[in-house]
């Protein structure tokens, strides 16, 4: 940071480092922390203004959603029924459900970290030179070689290998007290002798930063985070997610006293964390079409005092400041839309007591710090610029900071449902049925206005021809009394034609569109009365096959603006701030699995196990290595190798076990020669069986078979009355 420092130079800016973030306090003057305050408002404004058309959408995805009519929805006169078919709930949860089997359908989340297909700063294969000294072992000299030239493994003979006081035997052939000593012995390169430990170091430190994200994100409910997140991709066509930041996790323990008791004594460690943020509360930069393209965002929060107040606690906030920002008291200011949210339709009362809490990440550019009054150096470019984040309430700065992370980064990710190429925001489920979700609604309504009318009689009443004074009730036996002499008839009954059919007939023909609108047919979600070639199940697999090609393009979104630049960033973060923990070097590549894990891994574990039936040819066995290909099998099916796997060593010896079981299992009796034959049961060993009597009929006394035919006076002739 030393390099920032003297990079900037400015006169009224000053840096402190933050304690475990080496970020940088920006503690500006007066004067220009109010120029500061300006420019940060008057981007919000700006933002906030170009998303007024993005608002207005997703207000119409959310009707549709929720089933509700806008306010200034008009009606004619004539139309009752204000029906509201659901159609587009069942889409999007169709979708959304579509989108959570395929993140969490898998015992992990679709992120991979593998090693480069050339990988630098660290060999591809390592092996264990035997011809340095091993540590943790004595030797001496035998009678024939010294020992500096005899190999570490030999054994059986004068100056065997001791080993050391409490020196245990691990589940990877070395012992466990000399694992770092080993690792200094290892030699680059691939061995071309057997039975010398080899290992892929890159390959080793890719998996365990993979196994350390994901126990990263399950351990900090990340999986409840991004369902929400997933949600609001398949309603409103983006999902926002926030992080990695620092979080301090409280890790519950107990100490035992000398005495007995035991004292609560929690740890607190420092872990990434993610979380979900809502699109209405955030707000991107104008002139960007995606998160790589913002110079800047906005974090829209909404606090009570105590949430306010509680920032105190947060490092480098302006205590101070604070305590200013909750006496000059609430300014949330509801926007319009959110009244559209609510359904109990709250008035002047909503967000009173509220505080609205700005939160600021982006750079600032030399030519605005000028502008702000902050004094750069000449050696300043008018195009570098300084990366920010800052917090704002009730016009005061309450927090500013250089942006802690390394390399700089905004940690948001911003994922379309369907991508629009030329707006930041994307396209959902909703929108995309917008149209026939409204003209469904309006054969609906038609047809229950119908079905009202054509239901029951209307009846036409010719009062002249009636008594005057009489209940026009009708009932059944109600008698008009008609006056004398008038011609025809008084009271008709009219029928109004039934249309119903025709309107639901539209409605049907638009809900197919809505198929065709969202890709994603009926059958997949559970729609009744299938037909044609979903009757059978080659059928139905087809179709759905087909119907998952859509929901790829969505999962590739999640691949390329969520899952990987997610991994790339909790991988940042880790080699910042767990950098010696975790000993990892070298070039490694951070893969989003999210497409792959519809069909790739099912289709390589599939190839592995043909490829291990093509092992178990004796001419091509000894060309494999068969721990590595068991190996990854394993990994393909998602099951870790370390675990369930056995090492040569321990292979050899449950090999032993098994044969022995199997010899266990027999009757005793030792094995017969090679080219004797065996004796039937009950007979001369050596000796061959009789043959067996087949009988006239050649079934050896059975009924399958014609055999020969029997003859006149023989005891099977039916004909023979004397047969026994």
């Amino acid at each position: 940071m030393q390099g920032d420092e003297n990079k900037l130079g400015a006169n009224n800016l000053y840096f402190n480092e933050v304690e475990g973030e080496e970020g940088l306090e920006l503690e500006l003057e007066e004067s220009l922390n109010n120029k500061f305050v300006g420019l940060v408002s008057d981007r919000y404004a700006s933002a906030k203004q170009a998303r007024d058309y993005d608002e207005s959408r997703w207000i119409n995805a959310y009707h549709n959603y929720r089933g509700l009519y806008a306010k200034h929805a008009k009606f004619r006169e004539s139309e009752k029924s204000r029906v509201f078919v659901k159609v587009t709930k069942t889409k999007v949860l169709a979708a959304f459900g579509q989108l959570v089997d395929v993140v969490f359908g898998s015992n992990k989340l679709p992120i991979g970290i593998s090693e480069s297909k050339i990988p630098e700063g660290i060999s591809e294969y390592a092996h264990l030179d035997t011809s340095a000294p091993l540590p943790g072992i004595e030797t001496t000299p035998s009678a024939s070689e010294p020992a500096e030239q005899r190999g570490r493994y030999d054994v059986g003979y004068a100056g065997d290998n001791v080993l050391n006081a409490g020196a245990t035997y691990s589940d990877k052939g070395q012992f466990e007290d000399m694992d770092a000593a080993l690792k200094d012995n290892l030699k680059n390169g691939p061995t071309i002798q057997p039975g010398i430990y080899q290992t892929k170091p890159a390959q080793e430190a890719a998996r365990r930063m993979e196994k350390l994200i994901h126990d990263q994100i399950e351990e900090s409910h990340g999986s409840s985070e991004l369902r929400n997140s997933l949600f609001e991709q398949a309603l409103f066509g983006t999902g926002i997610i926030k992080g990695p930041f620092n979080f301090n996790k409280t890790l519950n323990s107990w100490k035992q006293e000398e005495d007995g008791t035991r004292n609560y004594n929690p740890k607190e460690v420092r872990v990434p964390r993610i979380e979900f943020v809502s699109v209405w509360d955030f707000f991107p930069d104008p002139n960007a079409t995606n998160m790589e393209e913002c110079e800047y965002v906005f974090h829209r929060h909404k606090m009570n005092k105590s949430q306010v107040r509680s920032l105190c606690r947060m490092p480098y906030f302006n205590k101070d400041n604070i305590r200013l920002a909750l006496q000059m008291g609430a300014n949330y200011e509801p926007n319009d839309y959110e009244h559209e949210l609510k359904d109990d339709q709250r008035g002047e009362d909503y967000g009173s007591g509220q505080f609205e809490v700005i939160e600021y990440w982006g750079v600032m550019d030399a030519e605005y710090a000028r502008e702000v009054g902050m004094e750069l150096s000449d050696d300043v470019d008018e195009l570098d610029e300084v990366q920010i984040n800052a917090w704002i309430c009730n016009g005061l700065l309450l927090r500013a900071v250089i942006n802690p992370f390394t390399p700089y980064r905004i940690p948001y990710h911003a994922f379309p449902y369907e991508r629009n190429p030329y707006s930041f925001f994307g396209i959902g489920v909703a929108e995309n049925m917008d149209d026939s979700q409204k003209i469904m609604n309006g054969h609906a309504r038609m047809a229950i206005d119908n079905l009202a009318l054509s239901g029951s009689l209307v009846f036409d009443v010719d009062e002249s021809a009636l008594v005057g004074g009489q209940s026009m009730e009708i009932y059944p036996g109600k008698v008009f009394r008609r006056q004398a002499g008038v011609p025809g008839q008084a009271i008709n009954g009219l029928k109004f034609p039934n249309t119903s059919t025709e309107n639901m007939m539209m409605f049907d023909k638009f809900r197919q569109l809505a198929d065709e609108q969202t890709g994603i047919p009926s059958y997949s979600h559970g729609q009744t009365g299938v037909q044609s070639m979903t009757r059978t199940a080659s059928g139905m697999s087809m179709l759905l096959g087909a119907a998952s090609l859509n929901i790829k393009t969505v999962i590739k979104n999640l691949d390329d603006f969520l899952l990987r630049p997610l991994g790339e960033a909790y991988f940042q973060w880790n080699m910042q701030f767990l950098d010696e923990k975790l000993n990892i070097t070298g070039d490694l590549e951070v893969k989003a699995t999210g497409t792959n894990s519809l069909m790739q891994k099912e289709v390589r574990s599939q190839r592995l196990t043909m490829f291990l039936q093509t092992a178990q040819n004796p001419a091509v066995a000894p060309f494999i290595k068969i721990d590595k290909l068991i190996s990854e099998l394993a990994y393909s099916l998602e099951l870790d190798p370390d675990e369930i796997l056995n090492n040569a060593e321990e292979a050899a010896v449950m090999a032993q076990i098994i044969g022995m079981q199997n010899n266990g299992q027999t009757t005793g009796a030792p094995p017969s020669p090679t080219g004797e034959q065996q004796g039937d049961v009950g007979g001369d060993a050596g000796v061959p069986p009789e043959g067996q009597d087949l009988g006239v009929t050649g079934t050896g006394g059975g009924n399958i078979g014609t055999g020969s035919v029997p003859q006149s006076g023989e005891s099977e002739f039916s004909g023979s009355g004397g047969a026994a």
